[in-house]
């Protein structure tokens, strides 16, 4: 996946919506609905996806329209938000979460949907297939549930005597679950024990740190989530002091101050 890709797909639905408009009303701005888990910081996908865009000739605010909607790290906000998204009547709708993905897809049956996701979208229940995704979604996938495997491969190599690796996980979210499912098919290959850190909520970190030293954890594996994203700094300091070894997801837990990582760029 390369994030011109992603760009250029929404273009395509945009230049469609505004030559549709410009048939029919001079004056319409097309409209994306943006739906995300947390609120944008600086080098976050919202940031980067209006900057890029805005190469294309898409300037916020002046011939496009942008409504954001952040769940807070909160789940169950998702249908309420996916409704009023909907509600808008936007002309596309994007977004970088798979819990989001799924309940946008129940939310409309006619607005394109777009997704940037981490897991595999099939088994996600997003899409029929690669090749014909079907209904009014598509996107992209990162396929960072099947590099789990790969990065404990990698600690290994790093740490030539390590044994036991915990591995921090969110149970509420799908891809952060199917790379877990992941890491213990992989663990056997390499003859490694995992230690599950199974972390739900932001105030979970510090104990869950804890009980993994005491489980003589040697070094760690993140899982990506939402919410190990928006919270990469807190994690990298705890690793740091547990003194852990850590790979991750994605290199911006590495400029956060994490040793390592292996994904896609």
């Amino acid at each position: 996946m390369t994030k011109s890709s992603l760009i250029w797909l929404l273009a395509t639905f945009l230049l469609t919506t505004v030559s549709h408009a410009e048939a029919q009303q001079q004056a319409k701005v097309p409209k994306l609905g943006w739906l995300g888990a947390r609120s944008p910081g600086p080098g976050s996908g919202a940031e980067l996806f209006r900057r890029e865009f805005s190469t294309l000739g898409y300037v916020e605010g002046k011939n496009i329209a942008i409504e954001y909607r952040y769940s807070d790290n909160r789940p169950d906000r998702f249908p309420a938000l996916a409704d009023e998204l909907v509600g808008l009547k936007v002309d596309v709708l994007l977004t970088p979460n798979i819990s989001a993905g799924l309940v946008l897809k129940n939310a409309t049956g006619t607005i394109p949907i777009v997704f940037v996701i981490s897991a595999d979208p099939i088994a996600a229940g997003l899409v029929d297939s690669l090749a014909r995704p079907g209904g009014n979604i598509t996107g992209f996938t990162t396929i960072t549930v099947e590099l789990a495997g790969k990065r404990l491969e990698l600690l290994k190599e790093t740490i030539p005597k390590l044994s036991r690796v915990a591995v921090l996980w969110n149970p509420q979210d799908p891809g952060s679950t199917a790379e877990w499912r992941e890491s213990q098919l992989a663990a056997r290959e390499l003859a490694l024990q995992l230690y599950s850190m199974e972390v739900s909520s932001a105030d979970k970190y510090e104990g869950a740190f804890k009980e993994a030293t005491k489980a003589r954890s040697a070094a760690l594996a993140v899982t990506q989530s939402a919410l190990t994203l928006s919270y990469r700094k807190q994690i990298a300091d705890l690793t740091t002091k547990n003194r852990l070894p850590a790979i991750y997801p994605r290199g911006d837990f590495v400029d956060s101050g994490g040793l390592m990582y292996y994904g896609a760029d």
